[in-house]
């Protein structure tokens, strides 16, 4: 995954009904280290990180990155929304040979089921139509994984195929803004 482009980096934070997408901050340290660790949340993504090691391996103040945005109910953080770019050397892409924004996210357990990650990606989605407009933006996830096959359809993603990866069935899907013509 490489960065968005010629994006300045990070944007406002965004504001929606419940939520906040911002950058990181040192205050969202012990979270990332709950999300990265959690046994729930690596279910579909390759299993949780070992937690001495990723502690070890996080950093007191936080990497910031193009396309990563902490989201935030309340002041504490309950997951990340990230734009990347998709490898041009992957396999599966909606316009071969390019690096279509990918849409990722990842939330705390407590977090599920209250629909705060409809509601970031959302906002997410959004941000990218006005901030590359008319750009695809494509989204993977394990066919298995029910939660993330319901986001993905409630978020406006259509299936453009699946495919065999990391010995599970993916679907990948692709989500358009519209752009509306004078």
């Amino acid at each position: 995954m490489t960065e968005l482009g010629p994006i300045a980096w990070p944007p406002a934070p965004i504001r929606t009904e419940r939520l906040v997408l911002r950058k990181p901050e040192a205050r969202d340290r012990a979270a990332v280290i709950e999300l990265f660790t959690s046994t729930e949340v690596g279910t579909y993504i390759g299993g949780p990180r070992q937690r001495d090691e990723f502690e070890r391996e996080v950093p007191e103040a936080p990497k910031r990155r193009p396309g990563l945005f902490v989201v935030d109910l309340d002041g504490a953080m309950i997951g990340i929304v990230t734009l990347d770019r998709r490898d041009p050397e992957h396999p599966v892409h909606v316009r071969p040979g390019t690096s279509e924004a990918e849409l990722g996210y990842m939330f705390l357990p407590q977090a599920w089921g209250h629909g705060y990650a409809a509601e970031a990606c959302a906002a997410a989605l959004d941000w990218c139509a006005g901030a590359l407009p008319g750009e695809p933006v494509v989204l993977t996830t394990q066919t298995a994984n029910e939660r993330s096959m319901r986001l993905a359809a409630k978020l406006g993603f259509t299936e453009v195929q699946r495919y065999e990866d990391w010995g599970a069935e993916q679907w990948f899907g692709v989500w358009s803004p519209v752009v509306l013509s004078d």
